[in-house]
């Protein structure tokens, strides 16, 4: 079985959605087609020995639209697919929706985000049939919108602007009809409504309600009809069930007045037409706020999509071409001019220039670029022409794979979520009962029983109950925290990473690559006395400047940060091992280690004398010998990288232990430690033990962070509670970490592991805040404060409450930005 998508040209309704896909799903040999009406994509499950590519276009140019190919999304079994659900308005819905995706064969399980519409389906080794998937949703009660994959864009952004645009035509009617019904309801107030007779005033009310009601407050009614089906109930019930309450106690004593009259005579029967209005009105309008709040926790992915450019300036054959990005392929050459942005990641081939890399690293200054350097797309083009060779297309480049990163984390599910999808997957059923219980009391218990008193205590139980709230707590946090790392060079790659990282206790760094450069520096050139230093060294760099070894390139960056130029050498020779050897000015040049001396017959022992400080601090010696005469040697070493001083003093600030792990010798180890103030070094391990010592320090009851470059890393990156890859800015989706730094800065594991607090004590407030408003306004509700303070809670303004409630949750979500900018500039970030 093969899996291809296909753009589609001609979409333009739902009914083109269905159209295609029964016109596929006919073809033999085809085994799934879904078409995605909002990103006019068609993903093809289809066996390829029965039918082709070319009989798939065919059947859509037939039904009556264009194909273009567009990145085979798989030919294998894939371990997770994202969809994107429509129509979910609560915890209650978000259990629903696993619970049946769960039902699907091949999946192990799936995670539902609310604030994202977001489901991450997991199925090992197994593909899962995307037609069940829609099947299974859409019996669920709620809207397939597709697959969310390989895509620079959210697929459900045009539902989620037409869902804004029906609750705001929604939100319109219904406050005008309830400003109008509230003014008929207390027409005493009114000289001009005051003069039309009460039992008139009564059916132009329910004739103006009933619009109120039903069509603005359809959705509710829609919800609860499809949460009675699958025998389960959420907020769409409970605020089905009050406004219905209300309504139709109104409608029955407008309709049949003498029975209210006989039941209680000398007794006006109350209405609750308004209060059925703008029960609905107030829930739709924190819906309208709620959705526009949700909208700007996804603010830190939308930057990134915005900054994939949309066209590319190709060279074929002898024309300049400028085609859509998507038509870039792998080998054309690309022209960027200044102030353009970069169209996909590549290999500069010509030209110089200096380029705004900020989006990716993080780093403000611009970064020069020459034939042979990386680009990357999305980075700013600021001065000077070049070209460059593609190497990576669509979704491989640095900027689609953080894109692809971010969303998986925003789209991913904190374990401490999990706690409150159980307690909502029982809240409301238990609301409905401390409702119908609250309603018993009010009209069978209580001294002078009134059905109204009891009526509008039930439906301000309902209303105030509803536990949206609970389904936010967590999600738009996550969102934000994940949106705030990658704007700062941070991916973290799921909610589980965020939570698990504040709570560790000990965190580990890789030496080699991660602590230091990676590549050895000079750090002292001794010449014997009397020699001239500047001859010396320049003939040194002369035969090192030959030489493709780390430490002859050391020794040449040495010599042209002292602006030296190389002579010219003859008889130059490699010494594999050991060092080389040429003729420089007619001079043998002899350089290399000590046992290059031995085997040489030279004897260096007053040489090796003065540098056994060099030697004891684990450094490396290249010793020189100019006509067989010793001169001097140069002692190099892996110097720390300048943030590794910081970024140890700032981890113990915030009492964490810090621990070293390499493969070098220990008196390397050590010097480096020494150096670095860290006081726990595990030394001469090599790269298959690291993992084992990270087990070992979990053992005895640490929270383990490991830090490395994600190479030779990964067995410990893995091991690790959290592991974290540094500089790994052209490669961001390492497997093996759970968080990712762009930007080659150590300072950034403090700030990762800050930002996972931060996120956590957000999330923590949102939980708090909303069980403790539910436990609080239930019994208000239920009238427990009427026998000591005579309070009554109007639905009315149990409505506001509940829909504020959401509200207050997502911007409490969002005030982590401003937490995080105080917390950061306390650490002069």
């Amino acid at each position: 079985m093969a899996k291809k998508d296909f753009h589609i040209e001609g979409i333009s309704c739902a009914a083109c959605v269905r159209r295609l896909e029964g016109g596929l799903n006919d073809v033999p040999g085809v085994r799934s087609a879904v078409v995605n009406f909002a990103t006019s994509k068609a993903t093809v499950e289809y066996d390829s020995a029965v039918v082709s590519d070319a009989d798939i276009k065919r059947r859509i140019r037939d039904i009556g639209y264009e194909a273009a190919d567009l990145p085979v999304v798989s030919q294998a079994p894939a371990d997770k697919t994202e969809i994107i659900i429509g129509g979910m308005t609560c915890a209650a819905c978000v259990r629903r929706v696993e619970q049946a995706l769960k039902t699907v064969p091949g999946v192990t399980d799936a995670l539902v985000n609310l604030a994202t519409s977001r489901a991450t389906l997991l199925h090992p080794g197994q593909n899962v049939d995307t037609a069940r998937l829609k099947e299974v949703v859409e019996k669920s009660g709620y809207e397939y919108l597709g697959l969310f994959r390989e895509s620079f864009g959210d697929p459900s952004e045009i539902a989620s602007q037409k869902e804004a645009k029906d609750l705001k035509a929604r939100l319109i009617v219904g406050i005008g009809l309830s400003l109008v019904i509230m003014a008929g309801t207390m027409q005493e107030w009114f000289p001009l409504l005051d003069a039309v007779p009460r039992s008139i005033m009564l059916f132009i009310l329910l004739v103006l309600t009933t619009p109120a009601v039903f069509w603005v407050g359809s959705r509710f009614f829609i919800g609860a009809l499809k949460a009675a089906r699958q025998k389960t109930a959420d907020m769409n019930t409970l605020v089905a069930i009050g406004a219905l309450s209300a309504y139709c106690y109104s409608a029955a004593v407008t309709l049949w007045p003498g029975f209210f009259a006989a039941a209680a005579p000398g007794q006006a029967a109350h209405v609750y037409f308004d209060g059925a209005a703008m029960i609905v009105t107030l829930v739709l309008l924190g819906r309208l706020l709620e959705h526009k709040a949700r909208g700007r926790t996804s603010d830190a992915i939308k930057k990134l999509v915005r900054l994939a450019p949309k066209t590319a300036r190709v060279v074929r054959g002898d024309q300049e071409l400028d085609i859509p990005v998507e038509q870039v392929v792998h080998g054309d050459v690309v022209v960027v001019r200044p102030g353009e942005k970069i169209p996909t990641d590549g290999v500069v081939e010509a030209g110089t220039s200096s380029v705004d890399e900020s989006m990716l690293t993080g780093e403000s200054l611009p970064v020069f670029k020459e034939r042979g350097d990386e680009v990357f797309a999305g980075a700013i083009n600021q001065s000077g022409s070049f070209t460059f060779k593609a190497t990576k297309v669509g979704a491989e480049t640095a900027l689609a794979q953080i894109i692809l990163l971010v969303e998986e984390a925003q789209g991913s599910k904190a374990p401490i979520q999990r706690f409150a999808d159980k307690v909502a997957a029982i809240f409301v059923p238990v609301v409905i009962g401390i409702a119908i219980i609250t309603f018993a009391v009010w009209w069978l218990v209580v001294p002078d029983p009134l059905f109204s008193r009891a009526l509008l205590n039930f439906v301000s139980v309902l209303i105030i109950a509803c536990p949206c709230s609970m389904g936010l707590a967590t999600p738009t946090a996550v969102m934000v925290g994940t949106g705030i790392g990658a704007e700062n060079g941070i991916l973290i790659k799921g909610g589980e990473s965020l939570e698990r990282a504040h709570q560790l206790h000990t965190v580990v760094f890789d030496k080699t690559g991660t602590l230091t450069r990676g590549s050895p520096q000079v750090t002292q050139v001794l010449l014997d006395s009397g020699e001239n230093r500047t001859k010396l060294l320049q003939m040194a760099v002369s035969v090192e400047a030959l030489s493709e070894h780390p430490l002859a390139r050391a020794i040449v960056e040495k010599g042209r940060a002292e602006g030296l130029t190389p002579f010219e050498v003859e008889q130059f020779e490699a010494l594999s091992g050991l060092g080389a050897r040429g003729m420089v000015n007619g001079s043998r040049v002899l350089l290399g280690n000590q046992r290059l001396m031995q085997n040489m017959g030279v004897d260096i022992g007053e040489l090796i004398s003065k540098m056994d400080q060099s030697i004891a601090a684990g450094e490396t010696c290249v010793y020189m010998v100019v006509d067989d005469r010793p001169v001097g040697a140069i002692a190099l070493a892996d110097g720390p990288k300048p943030s590794s001083q910081p970024a140890i003093a700032r981890l113990k600030k915030m009492n964490l232990q810090v621990a070293m792990i390499t493969g070098d010798r220990r008196e390397t180890a050590l010097t480096i430690a020494g150096e670095l103030g860290i006081g726990s070094v595990m030394a001469e391990v090599l790269p298959g033990d690291k993992a084992g010592e990270i087990r070992r320090l979990q053992q005895t009851g640490r929270v383990v962070a490991m830090v490395g470059d994600g190479i030779n890393d990964a067995p410990a990156l893995a091991a690790a509670d959290v592991g974290i890859a540094i500089g790994a800015g052209t490669d961001v989706a390492v497997e093996a970490s759970d968080i990712t730094l762009i930007k080659d800065d150590l300072r950034l594991v403090a700030s990762s592991i800050r930002l996972s607090g931060l996120t956590m004590k957000v999330i923590k407030q949102n939980l708090f805040w909303a069980f403790f408003y539910n436990s609080l306004g239930i019994p208000i509700a239920a009238g427990v404060l009427y026998p000591f303070f005579g309070i009554l809670l109007n639905p009315m303004f149990a409505a506001a409450a509940m829909a504020m409630s959401s509200v207050s949750v997502v911007s409490n979500a969002l005030r982590l930005r401003r937490l995080w900018a105080r917390d950061s500039g306390r650490w002069g970030e």
